[in-house]
């Protein structure tokens, strides 16, 4: 199949609404699924779209995180992420730098946490009642919520965070920043960690950045630049996925009644409808970019040696050669494969986290306000667009 005749599109692709995705991948997967695109950054790439693809390209060294960094190398935008971090290295750099919080985010951890977060659901909700309906659900829970827990575990002050909510729009973007206000941003966040990490350095806490700074200054673990990296990566990555996941959950409840007169009768219910909400709901249209280290034939196709790939995640969770019914929200879904955290060694470090996150709020807000509804038609809500991670720019509801 001799790709380069056909014309490529461009990436990312359009949502129609918030509630669809772009409908260009069911044509992909059925004819084209391993796509040429253009990317923001006016490189040419691939969009494989296959669920069995997908989870190759996100699981097999021979698609490197780390060879993004190279000059000649194709870029997702004109702004390249920073090197020496999670999302930018192979192993074994990749693995010595996990190593320093995996311990952090075990599902034990994650349970002793819990009780926290519970408390500081319970503290919005109550704000939320006692200041009466309509709200804006992002302002008043989504977005709070998960920032309130990142900043206690990292030991960043909560009051900062519409700085680096600032910071992080820019850092994920995709065609919503010019490349000089990313490169700003991102300066600017580095900056404010700097100065963090050096009060942490005198006066440390419990908390994980203070022992990141330990790992860096008494074990020689990781240096300066890896350390405010990795502080960068944690803060953005702990709070802008499920910031956007919980108002795309609480939608997606919202419009289904049958399974909301379900989970209004009994909250624990949410536990078992996690992944298939998971499922449905894709924080963006394609994982972090990687580039094919040597030629790869996906389904048909052979990836070019230096080709830029992108696994789209959201496309692969709606494979009907892996998912029967793909398209519906199915809560009782036993056999439930998605790749909504990755797969492979970028497997999602936070998964544990988001859980918690997500089964605590849905269960408190529907307990808290059985009789929520949307204010607002589904047809007036719009996604954020430009962006690596989606979210709902407004979520009216009322009770």
């Amino acid at each position: 199949m001799d790709v380069e005749t056909r014309c490529p599109m461009s990436y990312p692709f359009p949502r129609p609404s918030a509630t669809e995705l772009p409908p260009v991948y069911d044509a992909l997967r059925a004819e084209d699924p391993v796509a040429q695109v253009v990317l923001p950054s006016g490189d040419r790439g691939y969009v494989v779209s296959r669920y069995d693809d997908a989870k190759l390209v996100l699981s097999d060294p021979r698609f490197s995180r780390a060879a993004m960094l190279a000059e000649d190398a194709p870029k997702l935008t004109a702004t390249p992420m920073p090197p020496n971090s999670l999302f930018t290295t192979d192993p074994p750099e990749h693995s010595r730098l996990r190593k320093l919080v995996t311990g952090e985010f075990t599902r034990r951890r994650m349970v002793a946490l819990e009780p926290r977060i519970q408390e500081m659901t319970d503290a919005l909700l109550d704000r939320m009642e006692a200041g009466g309906g309509p709200v804006d659900l992002n302002p008043a829970l989504a977005f709070p919520l998960p920032v309130a827990v990142i900043c206690e575990l990292l030991g960043v002050p909560f009051a900062d965070r519409e700085k680096f909510r600032e910071w992080s729009n820019a850092i994920v973007s995709l065609t919503s920043h010019t490349p000089e206000q990313m490169l700003e941003q991102r300066m600017q966040m580095a900056g404010y960690l700097y100065e963090l990490i050096g009060r942490r350095a005198s006066e440390p806490g419990e908390d994980l950045l203070s022992a990141l700074v330990v790992a860096h200054q008494e074990q020689g673990a990781l240096d300066e630049g890896e350390l405010i990296v990795m502080a960068m990566t944690l803060l953005v990555a702990g709070h802008e996925t499920t910031v956007s996941m919980i108002g795309a959950c609480v939608l997606t409840l919202l419009r289904h009644p049958d399974v909301l007169a379900e989970v209004v009768a009994d909250p624990s219910r949410v536990d078992g409808m996690i992944d298939e909400l998971l499922r449905v709901n894709p924080i963006g249209d394609g994982g972090p970019l990687r580039i094919a280290l040597t030629d790869v034939e996906l389904s048909g196709t052979v990836i070019p040696a230096g080709s830029a790939v992108l696994a789209a995640v959201c496309s692969a969770n709606r494979d009907e050669r892996v998912f029967d019914r793909p398209d519906e929200f199915v809560p009782d879904r036993v056999r439930n494969p998605h790749l909504a955290f990755g797969h492979g060694i970028h497997h999602c470090l936070g998964a544990a986290l988001a859980r918690s996150e997500l089964r605590i709020t849905l269960e408190s807000l529907f307990r808290r306000f059985p009789t929520l509804r949307l204010d607002a038609p589904v047809a007036q809500l719009r996604m954020t667009t430009g962006m690596l991670v989606h979210g709902l720019e407004t979520l009216p509801v009322t009770w």
